[in-house]
C-alpha cells in the first residue's frame, strides 16, 4: 500500500458525520499508554501485551480479555481514574478545529470507546467542542470492532447508516463503520495503512477536508484528496 497522495480529489455526498475520538479529533496516547501500564503492572500483566490490544476498543472489553477473573466494573473504574487525572500531552490533531467549525451541530457527533466521563474531560481539556448526545462506551452492549456503536451514532443523528461518513484511525473502528454500512475515512495517525483496509479512503489527518452544505438541507458535501493504496 502506498503512502503517496492521490492526484485526484474526491467528493461525497452524506447527511451526517461520526467522528471517533482518541486519534480523530484528539491525541491521549501518552496518557492511554501511561495509564494501561500503571494497571498492568499493578494487576500482574505485560504492559506491551496490555497497550497492543487497547486500542480502539472499549477498556471494559480490554479488562475482561486481560484478566477474566476480576471484578470488570471495579477495574474499569481505576482505570477511568487513572486517565481522566492524566492530561499531559493531550493535543487537538490537525484540522479538527475548523472542519467542526464548519458543520452544523444536528450534523455530526462522536462515537467514541471510551466511557462518557473521561470522553467529556478529554474533549473539554482539549478545547473540544462537545456535542450535547454522543456515543460512549456505556451506550452500547458491544463496542468496536462491533457495528453497534455507528448503528447508536446513526439513529442519534437521526440518519441511516449508508447516509453516514465515519472518521476512524483504529483498525477496530475501521471495520466496525465499514460492517454498520458507513463510508468509512480513516486517518493513519495510530495505525499502518495494511492495518486499515476495512477503509474506503485514507487520509493523513483531518487537515484539507472541507464540508459545505447542499442545497435546500440535503446532506453535506465533503471534498478531500485521499492518499493512493
Amino acid at each position: 500500500m502506498s503512502s503517496s497522495i492521490s492526484a485526484a480529489p474526491v467528493q461525497i455526498h452524506c447527511k451526517g458525520i461520526l467522528f471517533d475520538m482518541d486519534g480523530i479529533l484528539i491525541s491521549s496516547l501518552g496518557s492511554v499508554e501511561r495509564s494501561w501500564t500503571r494497571w498492568a503492572n499493578m494487576r500482574g500483566i505485560d504492559p506491551e501485551y496490555a497497550i497492543s490490544i487497547v486500542h480502539g476498543r472499549r477498556a471494559i472489553d480490554s479488562v475482561v480479555r486481560l484478566r477474566p477473573d476480576l471484578d470488570s466494573e471495579a477495574e474499569l473504574k481505576i482505570i477511568e481514574d487513572f486517565e481522566v487525572e492524566d492530561n499531559d500531552g493531550l493535543v487537538v490533531l490537525p484540522g479538527v478545529l475548523r472542519l467542526l467549525a464548519s458543520l452544523p451541530s444536528n450534523r455530526w457527533t462522536v462515537v467514541t470507546s471510551a466511557t462518557e466521563r473521561l470522553a467529556r474531560a478529554r474533549m473539554a481539556a482539549g478545547g473540544v467542542p462537545v456535542p450535547d448526545r454522543l456515543v460512549t462506551a456505556e451506550r452500547v452492549t458491544h463496542g468496536k470492532p462491533h457495528p453497534e456503536p455507528f448503528f447508536a451514532g446513526a439513529s442519534l443523528l437521526g440518519f441511516a447508516t449508508a447516509d453516514c461518513v465515519v472518521f476512524e484511525d483504529s483498525a477496530s473502528g475501521a471495520r466496525a463503520g465499514r460492517d454498520a454500512g458507513c463510508t468509512v475515512i480513516a486517518t493513519t495517525f495510530s495505525h499502518s495503512l495494511e492495518s486499515l483496509d476495512a477503509a474506503h479512503y485514507l487520509v493523513p489527518d483531518l487537515t484539507g477536508i472541507e464540508a459545505k452544505p447542499l442545497p435546500e438541507r440535503q446532506g453535506l458535501s465533503l471534498t478531500f484528496t485521499p492518499l493512493a493504496r
